[in-house]
C-alpha cells in the first residue's frame, strides 16, 4: 500500500503556503484535529459538563495508543506530558537493595536527564552512556556500562539532536540479562515508524501527542509492562490514578490496578479530543505504510545532500536513523531564518539544521530544501 500524498496534503492547510519540515518539533494541524477541538467546544457549550463523555475520550486515547504500540489498553496511562510519565515512574522506584544506578544515554532529551538527575536526592546514582567518535552510541557502550547495580536504563529511540536511532531491542536484552529495567522515550519515532514494545522488549515507554502523532501539546502517554504495574506505587499521583476516581476518598491512596495508577489529576479533556483525532489519522494510513514513505523520501533527500557536498550528522545506515535528517551548519540559527524567509519551516539543535519528515511531505519539499541550502551554502559546513 502507498499513500496518496497529494490527497493527504489537503488535510493540512499549512502546506498550501509552507514547506513544512518540522514534524519532529511540532506536527502540522490537520483539519480533522481542528474539527475535534471545535467539537469539544460545541459540546461544552451544549452540555456544560460531561464527565462520562470526557472519561470516554480519555479511554479512546488509551486504546489507540495501545494499538499504535502493540500493547494492551490496560498498559497505557494518559499523562500531561512525557515528563509527567517519567516523573510518575521515577517516583515509584526505590534506589536501594543494591540497585541504585540509573544509566542515561547521552541521546536523551534534556527533560529526561533532568528528571533522573533529580532522583539523586532520593539516593539514585546517575551514569551516562557516551557517544563514540562518530557521534553514535553503539551497543557495546551499553554492554560495558550496565552492571548488577543498574536499576533502570534510560534510552531514547531516535535522538532529537541528530536523528540517530539506537538498537533498542539489543540494549533491552542486555539490560534484562543483568536484571535492569528499561524505559524508552519514543517521542521522536512514534507516528513516523513502527514502535512495537513487545519486539523492542522495553518495560516502559513514554511520548507525547504533538509531533508525529499530530495531536496537540499538554497530553502524553506512558506504557508500563503489565506484570510490573502492581509492583510499583507512584508517589506522584492524583484522583485519576485511583482504582475508583469517583470514590472521593481523602483518607486512603488506592492506586488503580492497571497503568492508570501512573496518571494524576483531571485528564486534559480538550487535548484528548485532539489526540484521538491525530491518532486516528496515523492509524488510518497505517504505521508501516507511513514508515515506508518516510524512509524512501529521507533516503532520496540524504543521497542528494551528500551528492551536493553537504555534511550530515545523521547516520547513513537505515537501521541507525529515524525520520529526521540533521545537516551540519556553520550558523544553524541564521540558516533556519534564511529558510523561513523562503517559507521553509525547520529547526536547529546542536549545530545542525533539522529537516523532519512526515507522510505529508513529498519530493517537491525536498527540491525546495535543496534549492534553499544551495543558496545559503555559506551557512553550512
Amino acid at each position: 500500500m502507498t499513500i496518496d500524498v497529494a490527497r493527504a496534503r489537503l488535510r493540512f492547510p499549512t502546506l498550501a503556503h509552507k514547506t513544512y519540515l518540522n514534524s519532529g518539533s511540532y506536527g502540522l494541524l490537520a483539519v480533522d484535529v481542528k474539527a475535534a477541538f471545535e467539537r469539544y467546544l460545541s459540546e461544552r457549550i451544549e452540555r456544560g459538563s460531561d464527565w462520562a463523555g470526557w472519561t470516554q475520550q480519555c479511554e479512546a486515547v488509551r486504546s489507540r495508543v495501545a494499538r499504535l504500540l502493540q500493547a494492551r489498553t490496560e498498559e497505557i496511562a494518559v499523562t500531561a506530558s512525557a515528563s509527567a510519565g517519567i516523573n510518575a515512574l521515577a517516583s515509584a522506584l526505590r534506589f536501594d537493595e543494591g540497585r541504585d544506578k540509573v544509566l542515561v544515554s547521552n541521546f536523551e532529551f534534556p527533560t529526561s536527564g533532568q528528571i533522573w538527575h533529580a532522583q539523586e536526592l532520593r539516593g539514585a546514582r546517575i551514569s551516562h552512556v557516551e557517544e563514540d567518535a562518530s557521534g553514535y552510541i553503539p551497543v557495546h557502550h551499553f554492554e560495558r556500562a550496565i552492571d548488577e547495580r543498574t536499576k533502570i536504563v534510560v534510552i531514547t529511540h531516535v535522538c532529537y539532536r541528530n536523528g540517530a536511532k539506537l538498537d533498542v531491542a539489543e540494549i533491552s536484552r542486555l539490560a534484562h540479562r543483568r536484571g535492569a529495567l528499561v524505559i524508552l522515550d519514543c517521542f521522536q519515532s512514534a507516528g513516523a515508524e513502527a514502535v512495537d514494545v513487545r519486539k523492542l522488549g522495553v518495560d516502559f515507554a513514554v511520548g507525547g501527542m504533538f509531533k508525529y502523532l499530530l495531536g496537540t501539546a499538554g497530553i502524553g502517554y506512558l506504557y508500563a509492562r503489565q506484570d510490573l504495574i502492581e509492583t510499583l506505587t507512584p508517589t506522584v499521583s492524583g484522583w485519576f490514578a485511583q482504582a475508583n476516581p469517583y470514590a472521593m476518598d481523602i483518607f486512603h491512596n488506592e492506586p488503580a490496578h492497571d497503568a492508570t495508577r501512573f496518571q494524576a489529576g483531571t485528564p486534559p479533556v480538550p487535548n484528548c479530543y485532539a489526540a484521538t483525532a491525530g491518532l486516528d489519522i496515523v492509524l488510518e494510513y497505517g504505521i508501516d505504510t507511513i514508515e515506508a514513505h518516510i524512509r524512501a523520501l529521507t533516503r532520496r533527500c540524504m543521497n542528494r545532500l551528500l551528492e551536493d557536498g553537504f555534511q550530515l550528522a545523521t547516520p547513513l545506515e537505515d537501521t541507525k536513523r529515524g525520520p529526521s535528517i540533521a545537516i551540519r551548519s556553520a550558523n544553524e540559527s541564521a540558516l533556519v531564518q534564511k529558510l523561513a524567509e523562503r517559507n521553509i519551516v525547520t529547526t536547529a539543535r546542536d549545530g545542525n539544521l533539522r529537516a523532519m519528515f512526515h507522510f505529508y511531505n513529498n519530493d517537491d519539499d525536498v527540491d525546495q530544501l535543496m534549492e534553499a541550502l544551495r543558496a545559503n551554502r555559506d551557512l553550512t559546513r
